[in-house]
């Protein structure tokens, strides 16, 4: 197999690495419908239907589109709502807002648009030029007296641009995939919400699968956050739920040479599969999208034919059975066809409609296929929203899917390329994406510091709650995990509040998104004190993203992300290990109760679970180990060197943070930090401190010269 530069080497593992995996419970509660006909997450979102300002939070085909039909029917009929307008990223996904007989299952009403109000099937595209006849509907709709109207993200800017923000006075504005908008001035849908929340006359839901960036902006300025009430549903609840569904494995496949050659070690045509190929900028691909897709074709099997019917290839594999391979890549006539088949709805129950999807740029968000087991994806991605996406397609419930996965085959970095550093960078990328998605998929955490009282409905275990101990106890309902840490310091403000309960993985994305963080927890560990990234790196990501906070608050929100962060690593890894997988292997499973264990049999290990002795753990250990596993050990030396041979001296706003806890350490202690302490972290306050000390006497001796 050629790398590129004349040297013949096989993919690096033989199988896939999984770097999360979990077990449901298959309890069956979140497709249950309740008198109403409101699944749980419906029937939460429903309760918070009176608020103005609703955001809610859930994964993929957790039901937000008939969530939103229950609000938006309580808006119009009871709380003196004008209208309902529903606004979708792309005209595919305006089918989910169809009608819908509600009534059929116990609700009081039906959700009914007219056809001539459902923007997304009306001809045209949706831009500037063309969509004049669609702004249009929307000032004819604004102005007559039916309530619900659906239309894409571009369509409504340009109404609002047209009408002005005061033409939707008293209606209701709900943004699906709302994740599409930023604070950032130069995102107009969220400069206009912006302006809607400023005049504070319209209604709005908001609801997203995936709320944070892949570009790390923040999707609203907190001054206007801060006005939405929250529902969350997390994936926990989300996959335990499910009826069929029994696991799902997250992990990364390393490969040297082109991903062609190595792509059938992970694409098991006995799995429903959608494989997205690289964009042709990226660096894992061939720059021919057909050939690539033609190769693909012929590592399954042989090509017998199209179906006449669909447009989908018949591949014959070498036991003998046929395939059907839907091509989403090739843009010519036939797209049409191949795309009409797979949204066919007389088929959606048909598990053999279709075997594998080949995709570029599509079949991602909004893309509804129960069957998908498997979502294979080429080369990094630099949006951890798309990479959840794209998860969301394998974690769909459908009778007899016991198991989904989602692999990751990505370019191993080679110190021999001049790129060397690029490569680096686009693995680092992939494996933040895999840290992010661990902590999304683990329940959610209930920090509080040591004997702060019993929980009511956790289960603490055996020995039940103990005073004096570190408790660790769990929801079995909601998925809650009560952990108690000495000394952890617990937010004072509602905002602070607010954010060490609902969003904690925006700041852990922010922190894993950081380069050099990464850099050195993953790949520079004998150089790195853990409390540089725990205390300072995570300390100053924090106060950036609040500076409006006090200290405590940022002090606060900083120990429960790093908590958050370190605990579901550990809990992760010390639960039963799950092994790794092949093309038709079966992998083993660990429960989320294994999980429970695990963050228990942590607390249990250390004399004392406190806020001290977590900052003192790498939070990217056992991330590390993981790594070993499936990079070749030669190429893992070599980046650790290129990376420890990046390490910079102390910067003056390092120094400045330094001094700051050399001053705490103090105040604990009663002396300052030593130089010529056994302990690193101690050792290094006293560098950063006698380093900021130094750099302020010569900005004091300049200052006297100039003088």
């Amino acid at each position: 197999m050629s790398t590129g530069h004349g040297a013949t080497r096989n993919p690096t593992n033989q199988q896939t690495i999984p770097a999360v995996s979990i077990a449901t419970a298959r309890t069956g509660a979140s497709s249950k419908a309740d008198a109403n006909g409101m699944r749980p997450m419906q029937a939460r979102a429903y309760a918070k239907r009176g608020e103005q300002y609703l955001l809610i939070k859930s994964p993929p085909a957790s039901g937000k589109s008939r969530a939103l039909m229950f609000i938006a029917l309580d808006k119009l009929h009871n709380q003196g709502v004008k209208q309902a307008i529903v606004v979708v990223p792309e005209r595919s996904i305006g089918g989910s807002f169809a009608d819908e007989n509600l009534s059929q299952y116990g609700f009081w009403a039906d959700w009914v648009v007219q056809p001539q109000w459902n923007l997304c099937n009306a001809p045209g595209a949706d831009e500037a030029q063309v969509a004049k006849s669609k702004v249009k509907a929307v000032g004819e709709f604004l102005a007559g007296n039916d309530r619900a109207l659906v239309c894409t993200h571009a369509t409504f800017r340009f109404a609002v641009e047209e009408y002005g923000v005061q033409a939707f006075d008293g209606r209701l504005i709900a943004i699906d995939e709302f994740h599409h908008v930023s604070a950032n001035p130069d995102n107009r849908l969220g400069s206009m919400l912006t302006a809607l929340i400023a005049r504070d006359e319209v209604h709005l839901v908001a609801m997203t699968g995936s709320y944070f960036r892949g570009d790390a902006e923040a999707v609203l300025a907190p001054q206007d956050e801060s006005r939405f009430e929250t529902v969350t549903y997390t994936y926990y609840e989300q996959l335990n739920g499910y009826e069929y569904l029994k696991s799902l494995d997250l992990g990364y496949f390393f490969y040297t040479g082109r991903y062609l050659d190595a792509i059938e070690k992970v694409l098991d045509p006995a799995l429903k599969t959608i494989v997205h190929i690289p964009n042709v900028n990226a660096r894992e691909s061939l720059k021919d999208k057909h050939k690539e897709v033609e190769e693909i074709l012929d590592n399954l099997g042989k090509w017998v034919g199209t179906d006449e019917a669909t447009g989908f290839h018949k591949i014959a594999l070498k036991d003998g059975r046929i395939i059907k391979v839907a091509d989403l890549v090739d843009d010519g006539p036939q797209r049409g066809a191949v795309l009409g088949a797979l949204k066919d709805p007389t088929q959606r129950g048909n598990r053999d409609h279709v075997d594998i999807i080949i995709a570029l740029g599509m079949a991602k968000e909004g893309f509804d296929w129960i069957w998908c087991e498997h979502a294979l994806t080429i080369g990094y991605r630099s949006s951890l929203t798309e990479i959840v996406q794209i998860i969301g397609r394998a974690t769909r419930d459908a009778p007899g899917k016991t198991k989904a996965r989602f692999t990751n085959l990505i370019a191993e970095p080679d110190a021999s390329e001049a790129m060397v550093l690029d490569a680096i960078n686009d693995t680092l990328k992939a494996i933040a994406a895999s840290l992010l998605m661990e902590q999304v998929l683990v329940p959610r955490f209930d920090f509080a510091p040591k004997n702060a009282e019993e929980r009511k409905g956790f289960d603490y275990g055996e020995a039940g709650y103990q005073e004096g101990k570190s408790n660790v106890g769990v929801n079995h309902e909601t998925g809650a995990v009560h952990v108690e840490i000495n000394g952890l310091t617990q937010p004072t403000s509602p905002e602070a509040t607010r954010i060490c309960k609902e969003d904690l993985n925006e700041v852990i994305t922010t922190f894993i998104q950081d380069k050099s963080v990464l850099e050195r927890g993953l790949f520079d560990q004998e150089n790195t004190i853990p409390e540089e990234l725990t205390l300072l790196k995570m300390g100053k990501i924090v106060r950036d993203r609040y500076p409006d906070l006090d200290e405590a608050d940022q002090e606060a929100i900083r120990q429960h992300a790093i908590a958050a962060l370190t605990l579901t690593q550990k809990g992760n890894r010390l639960s039963e290990p799950t092994t790794a997988y092949g093309v038709g292997e079966v992998e083993q499973q660990t429960s989320n109760l294994d999980f429970i264990h695990g963050v228990r049999q942590f607390a249990l290990s250390v004399r004392e679970l406190d806020i001290d002795l977590i900052d003192s753990v790498n939070p990217f250990d056992a991330a590390y180990s993981v790594l070993a596993k499936a990079m070749d050990e030669r190429t893992l030396r070599q980046v650790q060197e290129t990376i420890a041979a990046k390490k910079a001296p102390i910067s003056e706003e390092e120094a400045r943070m330094l001094a700051r806890r050399a001053l705490e350490f103090k105040k604990e202690k009663g002396r300052l930090p030593d130089s010529n302490s056994a302990d690193p972290w101690e050792r290094h306050m006293a560098d950063g401190m006698n380093t900021f000390a130094r750099l302020q006497a010569q900005k004091k001796a300049k200052g006297q010269n100039n003088g």
